[in-house]
């Protein structure tokens, strides 16, 4: 016999996205909450993620609203030296414990299930004594916070075939090792690559001795342009109108791309290879100085099978791995991309990202949305969903989203006082101070939304002007988004 639980909201998933959705519903509303977990602790891929992972945007910006994250400083050495601090894995994982057990359960208006498993119909089970328990109210809206489903790659074996004889570690392994090897080859170009290339070679590990297994090359954000900050605040509020600038200029998709590289709104690693994917990763210029030691990148495609005399690729190209190689899958898709569905239907909410690669603060927007707004049609129009981005022209896509949706936010007085006060808002860090007097600010957002909408007419211009295959995947993707 189930027993009987009783909340005005079930949220399953205790992940980053999870705990920022429940974090805004306590704080502009009275309703109770009841967290369905399958780890032990909350933090959701991060208690999977590897040792020497950090965050790839400030500490300031990640977690949830009403507590800060880190201390507000700058870090004085390594490859962030003179930026704001990234938490690591372990100081998230303490950040979120503590947000549980000293914010959400003293509150008397959360339960918390660790160790469980949701089947249906908020109906869910403990993965260690086998207790059911069923959500007793009909009225109670499912919030589901692993629609995104980020993988990392201890999570499960990678997408290729791996030969007997073969020694292959995921990142969490790495550290572990007890003797040097001949070569280090690292399978995976995005976020978990570079930080696993950057690892190697901070334990002074010759450059020639990695080799790194990219599929494709991908632009690159410059972290330094979204810092916090008094003495970044020049360099931050410059980075959208020399976006914009970028943008209404180019005379072609490349071109634009050209003139955002000049501008170092997007770097990439050489000048030698055109880059065609972008995943949100940021890179210092310290970072990006270290990636380019490693010379030896094998620029193939995808793996298809690592065996011991032969790395082969999708197409039927190959390559010999030097002997004593030990590879490193960092191929897991983090941000996989998933066929975006209406945030609100019904009972269900489904966290997905309503601005450009920012997660967390996409689920605290929902969960505004949801206190704010008694229309579902008006909530959905307001949370509209922004796929993640791979191929490197989907920049244009998300960008264009991203400014249509902020558009619609700025046009409603409740949500725009909601982004003047919320701490995971970076976006509205980019924007200098409003002047005290009312008539000039409403001319400023008169001029922004002048200049974000001619912005959006020339990113669809420039869409258009894609082969027809890539034209035909943006207008179905935008036709689904609508």
């Amino acid at each position: 016999m189930a027993e009987s639980i009783t909340a005005d909201y079930l949220v399953i998933g205790a992940g980053a996205m999870g705990l920022a959705f429940v974090d805004t519903l306590l704080a502009d509303t009275k309703f109770t909450v009841a967290i369905v977990d399958r780890y032990d602790c909350p933090g959701g891929h991060w208690n999977r993620a590897y040792p020497f992972v950090r965050l790839h945007q400030p500490s300031n910006f990640y977690g949830v609203n009403s507590k800060n994250l880190g201390n507000n400083t700058i870090d004085k050495f390594g490859t962030n030296k003179g930026l704001y601090e990234l938490a690591t894995s372990g100081e998230v994982l303490a950040y979120f414990g503590q947000v549980m057990d000293q914010h959400f359960l003293p509150s008397g208006r959360v339960q918390y299930f660790p160790n469980c498993t949701y089947t249906s119909d908020g109906r869910f089970s403990s993965n260690v004594s086998g207790k059911t328990y069923q959500i007793a109210e009909t009225y109670t809206r499912i919030v589901d916070a692993t629609y995104m489903r980020v993988k990392v790659p201890s999570m499960g074996p990678p997408a290729y075939d791996v030969e007997a004889g073969v020694t292959l570690v995921t990142p969490n392994d790495l550290p572990k090792a007890t003797r040097p090897y001949a070569n280090y080859t690292v399978v995976g170009a995005g976020k978990t690559g570079i930080d696993t290339v950057l690892w190697l070679l901070s334990r002074n590990l010759d450059p020639s001795k990695i080799t790194w297994i990219m599929p494709r090359d991908s632009w690159l954000l410059d972290r330094s342009a979204y810092q916090p900050g008094p003495e970044w605040a020049e360099k931050r509020h410059d980075t959208i109108p020399a976006q914009n600038q970028a943008i209404m200029s180019a005379t072609s998709v490349d071109d634009m791309f050209k003139r955002l590289e000049e501008s170092n709104q997007l770097l990439r690693l050489t000048d030698r290879v055109w880059p065609t994917m972008f995943r949100c990763a940021t890179v210092s210029a310290l970072e990006l100085e270290k990636l380019q030691e490693v010379t030896n990148i094998v620029r193939k495609g995808r793996i298809v099978s690592i065996g011991t005399s032969q790395v082969t690729f999708e197409g039927g190209s190959s390559y010999q791995p030097p002997p004593d190689t030990l590879f490193v899958d960092c191929s897991a898709d983090g941000l996989e991309k998933h066929a975006p569905v209406p945030v609100f239907k019904g009972k269900q909410i489904t966290l997905q990202s309503v601005r450009l690669c920012q997660q967390v603060f996409s689920a605290a927007f929902i969960a505004h949305a949801e206190a704010a707004y008694d229309d579902d049609t008006m909530k959905n129009k307001l949370c509209r969903p922004i796929p993640h981005p791979s191929k490197a022209y989907e920049w244009l896509l998300v960008t264009l989203l991203n400014n249509e949706n902020t558009l619609l936010w700025l046009s409603q007085p409740k949500t725009s006082a909601w982004l003047a006060q919320s701490r995971l808002d970076w976006f509205g860090t980019l924007m200098p101070p409003m002047p005290v007097d009312v008539d000039q600010q409403n001319e400023i957002r008169k001029s922004m939304a002048k200049e974000m909408t001619e912005v959006c007419q020339k990113l669809r211009d420039l869409l258009h002007q894609l082969p027809a295959g890539d034209v035909k995947n943006i207008e179905a993707q935008i036709l689904q988004l609508s």
